[in-house]
């Protein structure tokens, strides 16, 4: 024990590591015989001396909103290492200020920014830092032509009998999966409810058509984009010839954020590992009941990942 502590060292230790490691507060109290509001000093005092400022941000850097309800907005948005992938730093909330303002701050030798694709983020990173290269997150700019097909599914299965109209939507997720992969009972519900509507064929071949030259531009983008670019011009002719309304937008999203998703190809970056960071920080915000104050549920999060390759089994 140190000189006029009541507690051990190792039981100092070992409620700051089960601070981050526990489920909540409460639970690491429990545990070591203490109150809530006593381990809660200690990770305040942990997160101190343990989350160092960022100075300046890598080459390439990742970005993400996640819901967390704090009292400092309904959102924040994560930050981190493109390459490493180690989440960097937290921000407060998701506006263009508060995202301009720290990236002009700390984003002096960022060069590469992948993010999902809303406009509020692209502007932030262009007014901040000088020419960057964005790349736009492959799973959201897939999701769209999904989109299209779920809102033509939607419209016209209202012309349905009502048992056909539950069913296809039950059967819903038959009209995302590549043709190949259908089992024997998928391909039967598909071909039954495609032959129910012609815009709703029309709209699943244009699924079909950009999957094949996903699958492609995987393959040759990082050597041949110019080839990828030739392929989706022709996926655009196809849909104008077509003419599906919902799909038309699609395009005009694509279009508008065409040299992104070019990029994505090209340098083979990814958002998917946020997407698991942030599935990680709803499960510690359900398991807690949810954070109030915006810089202890930031701490959590930064140090929960810091950890974790340190065992939970101490003390």
């Amino acid at each position: 024990m140190e000189r006029y502590q009541r507690v051990s060292v190792e039981w100092e230790q070992a409620v700051r590591v089960k601070s981050i490691k526990a489920a909540t507060f409460k639970e690491t109290g429990e545990v070591l015989g203490t109150s809530s509001t006593t381990v809660m000093r200690r990770f305040d005092r942990l997160a101190k001396s343990e989350i160092k400022p960022i100075e300046r941000l890598p080459k390439v850097i990742a970005m993400d909103e996640y819901k967390g309800d704090t009292r400092e907005g309904k959102f924040q948005l994560i930050i981190a290492d493109g390459e490493t992938r180690e989440p960097l730093e937290i921000l407060p909330n998701r506006s263009k200020k508060t995202v301009k303002r720290y990236l002009q701050k700390h984003g002096q030798d960022v060069e590469i920014v992948i993010m999902d694709m809303s406009p509020t983020f692209k502007a932030a990173v262009q007014q901040a830092l000088d020419q960057p290269l964005i790349v736009a997150d492959r799973f959201h700019f897939t999701r769209y032509v999904n989109w299209a097909v779920d809102k033509v599914r939607r419209r016209e299965q209202q012309q349905f009998t009502e048992y056909d109209r539950k069913k296809c939507k039950r059967m819903r997720h038959v009209m995302h999966k590549a043709h190949e992969t259908l089992t024997e009972q998928e391909s039967w519900y598909l071909n039954r409810y495609l032959n129910l509507s012609a815009d709703l064929r029309n709209v699943y071949e244009l699924k079909e058509s950009y999957q094949r030259w996903f699958k492609n531009a995987k393959k040759i983008g990082s050597s041949n984009i110019r080839q990828v670019k030739v392929e989706l011009d022709s996926f655009y002719r196809q849909v104008e010839e077509i003419g599906i309304p919902e799909m038309k937008r699609t395009k005009k999203t694509f279009e508008n954020w065409e040299t992104e998703i070019l990029n994505s190809f090209v340098f083979n970056y990814s958002n998917g590992f946020l997407e698991g960071i942030n599935n990680l920080t709803k499960v510690m915000k359900r398991n807690a009941f949810g954070y109030q104050r915006f810089d202890r549920f930031r701490a959590r999060i930064l140090l929960r990942h810091q950890y974790k390759k340190i065992g939970k089994h101490v003390g």
